[in-house]
């Protein structure tokens, strides 16, 4: 029988002319001069209890010999290694590529510098198929919880063992934040491509989670199945904001319009998005009549209004923290 993400056996007979893909995973790595790290994505994958998977490295430009250590894993290893490389455009431009190339039924990202258990692909497997074929098709993906480093978990646990829900309810609902990891069904993620008209190297990935967590749920499990190796935190770069802008002002634009329905469970998260929204549409100079009009639901715009004054005055404060680091860096 061949093998269907949305649960269905004969899947492909069922659609003549398709096939099923041959793996049930494709672990996506993006990678940016990360050779010193990679290694532990590699070492991750040898251990795995379960084997049906590829592994999917988008290099987005390195030149630190990445390419020459992927390629000898590439004679040794004893699982399916994919080396694409692009010129350096950005994590969402690579992450567009992976959805589209993936030979897999179900995407994973693990990043280049972070690992997972030994069992993981297998737990992923395992409560996958434990949630009912009947129902199967209404879900988008299983998402686990992580730990750093020094085993510690990161970011909250989810408030059951086993929860059916969805990104924003998990947030503003449920009230949980952190880090998670988990797979996505690549013929869902294909049918919701990533904004690609935004010139940025840096897009939140989790517009297309929230689109999609419109129309699918997501199982969340309380088991530990990925190690996120947390660095240590330097001091933020006043340009990243200018620099990320159109991503940022696209993302907080998203929530205003997407999720105001849940202002009355965290509305101190929306005041934020609508005063960095407006602090975002300022750095890409998109002025107040230009966000008024993205914005649609009339709380948005409400809301929109009373931050407007705040969000300009942090959008003042980028602009000079950047004026004072180029002072000086130039003196």
């Amino acid at each position: 029988m061949t093998r269907s993400a949305s649960g269905q056996d004969g899947d492909a007979a069922t659609h003549p002319g398709t096939q099923a893909p041959p793996y049930m995973f494709t672990v996506f790595t993006p990678t940016y001069d990360r050779a010193r790290t990679l290694s532990r994505v590699y070492e991750s994958l040898r251990a795995q209890t379960m084997r049906d998977f590829e592994w999917l490295i988008i290099d987005d430009g390195s030149s630190d010999g990445t390419d020459a250590l992927v390629e000898a894993w590439q004679a040794i290893a004893d699982f399916p290694i994919r080396y694409v490389r692009q010129s350096n455009s950005g994590k969402h431009i690579a992450f567009a590529r992976a959805v589209a190339i993936a030979n897999g039924d179900l995407l994973l990202t693990l990043d280049s510098d972070d690992a997972c258990t030994p069992d993981a692909l297998a737990r992923l497997r395992y409560h996958w198929e434990a949630i009912p074929v009947e129902v199967r098709a209404r879900f988008v993906s299983v998402t686990g919880l992580c730990v750093d480093q020094h085993g510690r978990i990161v970011g909250d646990r989810f408030p059951a063992d086993i929860l059916d829900s969805d990104p924003v309810e998990l947030v503003y609902r449920y009230h949980v934040h952190g880090e998670k990891w988990g797979f996505s069904r690549v013929d869902v993620l294909r049918a919701y491509p990533l904004e690609s008209s935004v010139v940025t190297r840096f897009m939140p990935e989790s517009i297309v989670w929230d689109a999609i967590g419109s129309r699918y749920r997501t199982r969340y499990i309380n088991e530990t199945l990925r190690i996120y190796w947390i660095r240590d935190e330097s001091r933020p770069d006043p340009s990243d904001a200018e620099r990320h802008a159109p991503g940022l002002a696209t993302w907080h634009r998203s929530i205003l319009n997407r999720h105001i329905r849940w202002f009355r469970y965290a509305p101190m998260a929306f005041v934020l998005s609508a005063v960095h929204y407006v602090r975002f549409s300022a750095h890409i100079h998109d002025g107040p009549t230009a966000q008024l009009h993205s914005l649609h639901p009339v709380s948005a715009r409400l809301l929109w209004a009373f931050a407007l004054p705040a969000g300009y005055l942090v959008y003042a404060r980028d602009r000079l923290r950047m004026a004072t680091d180029r002072r000086r860096g130039g003196g």
